[in-house]
């Protein structure tokens, strides 16, 4: 007989106890009176506690705690999810598959900005700030994006823009962006070679919604552990996460 007890996760089962005892009391509560309540240890109880305020489970004013608007929102027949929150647990789970910095990218006019990022704790690592900005063709997400477009709004872009080298590989060429673009729309992954910062291997996926382009997945990967076992795994997790997305 199989013993569920032994296969719980504890950590997923004490998150439940503490949001439901802190809806049960009905009044703000402090971390001390969760812990005694539902023996928790404190230094587990700070970082669980820490992550239901990020996710807006729990709500945090001063030293008390209370429901936050994430458990009304899953209340709703149609919970009104941002993009962000769609794509940052999609996000999160590439990045520990992978433990390479993961994004995600959205289109703005010939730029893309990351909307959510994740960083590798490897101790080598390339880190994406939120809102960064980039030209399309110098990070993967970018051509990613630039390959799913139609080819007329593609050539619109290659007439419209100046195309910076960030490094010598960068690819600003029509030429050499259209052999480009003509691969990524065979294989639908994207790479950028030491394109936009050197030593950085960058790998992404677009995600299309409705026929319209919403945006990029991308993995940044530091040259030294680059390899072809990687780029494949890569890819595939990206194509896998993309599904998830489009099918949601």
């Amino acid at each position: 007989m199989t013993d569920t007890g032994s296969t719980t996760v504890k950590s997923a089962m004490r998150t439940l106890d503490i949001i439901e005892y802190v809806v049960a009391r009905g009044q703000p509560v402090v971390a001390q009176e969760i812990a005694a309540a539902l023996l928790i240890p404190v230094s587990s109880l700070s970082y669980l506690l820490g992550t239901l305020v990020e996710r807006g489970y729990l709500a945090r004013d001063g030293r008390r705690y209370l429901p936050g608007p994430g458990l009304e929102r899953l209340q709703m027949r149609d919970p009104a999810f941002s993009l962000a929150e769609r794509v940052a647990p999609l996000v999160r789970v590439l990045r520990a598959q992978l433990d390479e910095t993961a994004s995600f990218f959205v289109r703005e006019e010939w730029s893309v900005k990351a909307l959510v990022t994740e960083t590798s704790e490897k101790a080598l690592r390339y880190a994406v700030q939120v809102g960064t900005s980039a030209p399309l063709h110098a990070l993967s997400a970018g051509k990613a994006i630039l390959a799913a477009l139609p080819e007329e709004e593609f050539e619109r872009y290659l007439a419209e823009t100046r195309r910076e080298a960030f490094t010598v590989m960068t690819i600003t060429s029509a030429a050499g962006l259209r052999a480009e673009i003509a691969e990524i729309r065979q294989t639908g992954i994207a790479h950028t070679r030491e394109e936009h910062t050197p030593g950085i291997q960058g790998v992404g996926c677009a995600v299309r919604i409705d026929g319209d382009v919403i945006g990029a997945f991308s993995v940044a990967i530091p040259t030294v552990r680059f390899d072809p076992a990687l780029d494949r795994r890569a890819g595939e997790l990206l194509r896998r996460t993309a599904t998830l997305l489009e099918a949601g």
